[in-house]
């Protein structure tokens, strides 16, 4: 028989409410022990209201509770949930009084993994449940609420389908050979597979949009020293984070801070000013700016338009065309009068777009914003369709299935055996099946599940 298990379902703290799960086939039995004036007959999915008590019969805090009925629950099994203050004191002692009513501590992710066990969502689903929860802006949050809707199971599981129906046609074909349609064989399972293939891949190509939109999307901040670079930062967080003065090289290493545009996570990094120096405090600050340039997603390139280029800025434009990052420059300084003209900045990194701005009282923040917006997302978030990638686990899960299905073309085109073929076309569908949990063994299945608090 099932385990009944319980744990507190709300983050530690001061709260105006904190709940307490309960779930399994004894759920109902340690509702009545919990609840102090549980009738004799209770309703499922009524709430009901009144006091938590331990098992010496004392009262622990007011609450409102609800039994609710398998199969229709979050985990397919019988659950109660106790919704008492916010204090950690009374979660503790109504969860001791749970565990005191014959229930046991749950294992993180326990409630979740249940639900998936009991059919209730797919692996991919279950996973969404905790994107959602660490979902810190409105894109992954969005694309986590899309997973945990069935669109990533959906599209996965249609593509397995189709290869289903390709390992069917070969058992059939490698049963019962035929020399007289062995090409034709050949060339309706290069199509088919060719299909897949193309669809695979678009969705792998999907994962890097959404590393950006999970992890943030990097942008460095470059430019030699007392351009406004620190003030761009400061601009575009609507804070003072990095320190602004009129002396060259304030800003002596890197600064990261996290910030939105539109709903879209970004990780604005302030590096040091590139230029040349003895100083070997600013040397390593240099270095690292270098190195943010290369882990960089989108780099702002900034230029005071008020003086003339130097080689300074000639080095630093060279490095980011090296680069081949997005890029915008960024012509600070508007209020002042200009010597460096749009057309001659847009000369030294002609891929980038350049945007004049001032950074005089954070002016140019929101224009940079929209420009950042603008510019780089509706290339890499707009044209994309269907699910997006957003988990290493299904990255790396269609990474072999592409690599398998090329390989197994490859066999098709050199005519060999089909039943090695098939082989890999079966490696393809086990690891599209990993994604939705329909070949997951146990081992992932914990892996998964061990990643989520206690509650959930």
């Amino acid at each position: 028989m099932a385990d009944t298990f319980a744990a507190i379902a709300t983050a530690p703290g001061e709260a105006g409410i904190g709940i307490v799960r309960v779930s399994g086939p004894e759920a109902l039995r340690v509702f009545r022990a919990v609840y102090l004036e549980c009738p004799e007959q209770v309703t499922p999915r009524h709430v009901y209201y009144g006091h938590a008590v331990r098992p010496d019969g004392s009262v622990i805090d007011e609450m409102v509770c609800f039994y609710t009925k398998a199969p229709h629950t979050y985990t397919g099994e019988d659950c109660v949930e106790f919704q008492a203050h916010g204090s950690d004191v009374s979660l503790r002692a109504i969860l001791r009084s749970t565990l005191a009513a014959g229930a046991r501590l749950a294992d993180p992710g326990e409630f979740t993994k249940t639900a998936f066990l009991h059919g209730k969502m797919d692996l991919s689903q279950a996973e969404a449940v905790i994107e959602l929860i660490r979902a810190k802006s409105e894109l992954p949050l969005s694309i986590a609420s899309s997973q945990l809707g069935g669109h990533l199971r959906d599209e996965v599981r249609l593509l397995r389908d189709r290869l289903r129906d390709v390992l069917a046609e070969m058992a059939v074909n490698i049963d019962f050979p035929d020399e007289d349609i062995e090409q034709i064989a050949f060339d309706a399972f290069g199509s088919s597979l060719r299909g897949i293939l193309t669809e695979t891949d678009e969705l792998l190509a999907t994962s890097d949009t959404g590393r950006m939109a999970r992890s943030g999307i990097r942008v460095a901040i470059v430019g030699k020293p007392n351009v406004g670079k620190s003030s761009l930062m400061n601009a575009l967080l609507g804070d003072d984070r990095a320190i602004v003065t009129d002396i060259p090289g304030t800003t002596r290493d890197t600064i990261s801070e996290w910030s939105q545009v539109e709903g879209i996570p970004l990780v604005l990094v302030d590096t040091a000013g590139i230029h040349e120096t003895a100083d070997t405090i600013e040397q390593i600050g240099i270095e690292r700016s270098r190195s943010e340039m290369e882990r960089a997603d989108l780099i702002l390139f900034v230029l005071d338009r008020s003086v003339p280029l130097t080689d300074e800025d000639r080095e630093i434009a060279r490095t980011v065309r090296d680069s081949e990052k997005s890029a915008i420059i960024i012509l600070n300084k508007e209020d002042l009068e200009g010597v460096v003209s749009p057309e001659e900045a847009q000369a030294l990194v002609p891929e980038a777009s350049v945007l004049e701005l001032s950074m005089r009282d954070r002016r140019g923040g929101k224009e940079a914003a929209e420009a950042i917006s603008n510019l780089f997302f509706e290339k890499k978030l707009e044209s994309t369709h269907g699910s997006i990638i957003m988990n290493e686990r299904h990255r790396d899960a269609l990474v072999r299935a592409v690599s398998s299905l090329r390989d197994s073309l490859s066999m098709l085109e050199r005519a060999e055996a089909l039943e090695l073929t098939e082989l890999e076309v079966h490696a393809a569908y086990d690891a599209l099946g990993e994604i939705t949990g329909d070949t997951a063994g146990e081992e992932i299945l914990d892996t998964v599940f061990a990643k989520f608090c206690l509650g959930k």
